[in-house]
């Protein structure tokens, strides 16, 4: 049996922000509690939500409906996992009284793949924190509403860093909302300073459409990439460039 997602509910409602976080295959939610402490501590208003993956036993969760797919069985049980999970976040909004652009999902490797396919269904987030993920194809069009983080150790054994810089350029070719960070030193794991960037990316970049409402020219963007150094405590990136 599917375990019922972990919540973690505001101290003070109403709710401002919903956090959907994806963990990655072959593990459960405590994966990334790392990460839901970042996150609570700079979005007190905000609901938290760790599903469960679907597939698998105990603690070697999957996402996706087979284990060890080809590349091609892969792309389309990334979209079907896309799929389900649309229609749970799409419950979650109206629980809590909540729009897309109010929703971050969050994903590490299997978990980001499918956060990345489901930003793809119009209207039903704003922000994606896609941690050391594998992509199985280079993307053919860029999500209508929704600014992506990419965010990667550059020593990644399992999801190397050349692919997220193909998908990153391929995304600003595209115009897409998308910013880039790779950690020196950093395997496939979520390290602090990925998580520490990835909260700064939140708090600081304006997406792209935005400025087009304000400044009226559809031009007027920054693509985005930055090296992060896994040993500081100031990692770059706290400027708003979108």
């Amino acid at each position: 049996m599917r375990p019922e997602p972990l919540l973690i509910l505001p101290a003070v409602p109403p709710a401002a922000q919903l956090f959907v976080l994806l963990h990655g295959e072959s593990a459960d939610p405590a994966q990334l509690l790392n990460v839901v402490a970042a996150i609570r501590q700079a979005f007190s208003s905000a609901v938290i939500i760790q599903p469960y993956a679907p597939f698998g036993d105990q603690e070697e969760r999957r996402w996706i409906a087979q284990a060890a797919p080809d590349a091609e069985s892969y792309v389309q049980l990334v979209a079907d996992a896309a799929a389900s999970l649309a229609g749970e976040i799409r419950a979650w909004q109206r629980q809590y009284g909540l729009r897309g652009e109010q929703t971050a999902i969050v994903g590490f490797s299997e978990g980001a793949a499918v956060a990345l396919e489901a930003c793809s269904i119009p209207g039903l987030a704003g922000r994606a924190l896609l941690f050391s993920t594998r992509f199985a194809t280079l993307p053919e069009s860029a999500p209508p509403a929704t600014t992506l983080h990419l965010l990667h150790g550059a020593q990644d054994p399992v999801a190397p860093a050349d692919q997220a810089r193909q998908v990153h350029a391929r995304f600003a070719d595209l115009n897409a909302d998308v910013t880039l960070d790779i950690a020196s030193g950093v395997g496939h794991h979520l390290h602090a300073a990925l998580i520490q960037q990835a909260i700064v990316r939140l708090q600081t970049c304006v997406p792209l459409r935005s400025w087009e409402a304000a400044m009226g020219a559809p031009d007027a963007r920054v693509d985005e990439y930055s090296a992060v150094d896994p040993d500081s405590k100031n990692p770059p990136g706290s400027r708003t460039l979108h």
